[in-house]
């Protein structure tokens, strides 16, 4: 056994024996639709991001973070389902997505709030909820203002509070009137200083910004003046074929051809509700410095997709880009270095084991999930030499730290891109027709159906039709 192997399984069995009353905090943070290009310090110095710019230099940022992908256009749904249970797309999509009357116990699928509140977190869910109220209740003790859907006006997003029977009419649903970041900023705050001081707390908000419709308050609007906004390298007025997933409600917001004046309107609105999250982030932060618990606060910071806004011609998240499938990750507090960043290649569903790592834990067999422990002590370190996405019924993905091959099948039309993307980072020269690349092409397909079947994709490749059934 190597030194670091020994030494990382001796800091896991350490932090699994330390007492209960030791065990950090835990505040997740959940973004909605947020592109990995919009922090600051990390990514892009036109969005403004001053708190988590402070994250990131306290904490450890993967830059390479993705999710799975999603088998319906709702991609939210199943990058939620993977968060809170730590399994792969396929488990997560069969045992979570498609059980619409879910019901505990846990069982064999482990929901990480469930984990820590029966190891003694009182445990809170606030915001968006996108997998059913039974769901909800399983996993939290207490909770509210959630959000039971998708999407809505951020100025009277329907939200209801906690109750214990699990019992969540429509008619109980009560908007506030207040921008839905700041609504569910001040559900935090409330349940910090609400809480059981003798015991740790888990707490979980997720956002619906900067899920569309994007209704930033003016003051924040006005920091992105729309003709000041830069084009994407990888701008198009639309996409060079069909992908399978033109005509959805994402798609069909802007007209075709996109405008660039469209596009930095779509921009300005977006960087500037992030900015106006952003500033509920700081409001939550300055709670737990006033509470005096910042530094036994674990806070991991992340989206549940990205969007296109404008790159390659599309609006959406329903493909597999990166700009679709790469999202925010950051770890900061005990435990985690601070202002590190890492370029490994990482699922979203790996947080679950992660938290189990630094909270002292085991990690239930349900989970599919790689605690990022190891890489959080070694940031260099590799564990993971390709990713694999899905997206519906018509994209197919691989990439590892230098290609990504895309597969689609549009009604049967098969097309299929190659990028290099260490010389091409914003996927724009597609080199799966040159025969130099052809075996680079032939290594990563075989590749990509080999990992597909071992996650349980129902999908044959090497079928025209891919085998799909309705």
């Amino acid at each position: 056994m190597s030194i670091s192997r020994r030494m990382f399984l001796a800091a896991s069995l350490s932090a699994a024996a330390a007492p209960r009353a030791n065990r950090p905090n835990v505040l997740v943070i959940y973004a909605d639709d947020m592109n990995y290009r919009t922090i600051g310090s990390l990514s892009n110095p036109e969005v403004k991001t001053p708190h988590l710019d402070k994250l990131a230099a306290r904490g450890t940022a993967f830059t390479h973070a993705c999710i799975m992908g999603g088998l319906q256009g709702a991609v939210c749904v199943p990058s939620r389902a993977m968060l809170m249970s730590g399994q792969s797309l396929f488990h997560a999509t069969a045992n979570l997505v498609k059980q619409k009357d879910w019901r505990g116990p846990v069982g064999p699928y482990a929901l990480w709030p469930k984990l820590l509140s029966q190891n003694g977190y009182q445990t809170y869910g606030v915001g968006k909820w996108h997998n059913g109220p039974a769901l909800y209740q399983e996993a939290f003790q207490n909770g509210g203002p959630v959000h039971f859907g998708g999407m809505a006006d951020h100025y009277n997003t329907p939200v209801w509070d906690y109750h214990p029977s699990g019992s969540y009419p429509k008619e109980a649903a009560k908007p506030r009137p207040a921008h839905s970041s700041e609504v569910f900023a001040d559900g935090v705050i409330r349940h910090l200083r609400e809480r059981d001081k003798s015991k740790p707390f888990a707490i979980y908000c997720a956002f619906t910004a900067p899920h569309d419709p994007r209704q930033p308050p003016p003051e924040f609007k006005a920091m992105y003046p729309e003709d000041k906004i830069q084009l994407p390298p990888n701008f198009l007025p639309q996409h060079p074929f069909d992908n399978g997933e033109l005509k959805i409600r994402d798609e069909e917001l802007l007209p075709w051809p996109r405008t660039p004046q469209a596009i930095r309107k779509e921009r300005s609105d977006y960087y500037a509700i992030i900015s106006h999250m952003d500033a509920q982030l700081g409001r939550i932060f300055e709670a737990l410095d006033k509470e005096g618990v910042t530094e036994n606060t674990l806070i991991v910071f992340a989206g549940d997709n990205g969007l296109a806004v404008g790159e390659h011609g599309l609006l959406g998240k329903q493909n597999l880009y990166d700009h679709s499938i790469r999202v925010p990750l950051i770890f900061a507090g005990p435990g985690v270095p601070a202002g590190k960043r890492t370029d490994s290649l990482v699922y979203l569903f790996d947080i679950f084991p992660t938290l189990c790592g630094l909270v002292g834990l085991p990690v239930p067999a349900s989970v599919d999930g790689q605690s990022l422990l190891p890489i959080l002590r070694n940031p260099k370190r590799r564990q993971r030499a390709e990713l694999v996405y899905a997206y519906r019924h018509v994209q197919r993905a691989i990439r590892t730290d230098r290609w990504k091959l895309i597969r689609y099948n549009a009604s049967g039309v098969q097309n299929q891109q190659l990028f290099d993307l260490k010389a091409d980072p914003w996927e724009k020269a597609d080199l799966s027709k040159q025969l130099s690349h052809r075996a680079t092409f032939e290594k990563l397909d075989a590749r990509l159906q080999e990992l597909l079947r071992a996650a349980g994709d129902p999908l044959d490749l090497t079928r025209p039709d891919w085998g799909w059934k309705e």
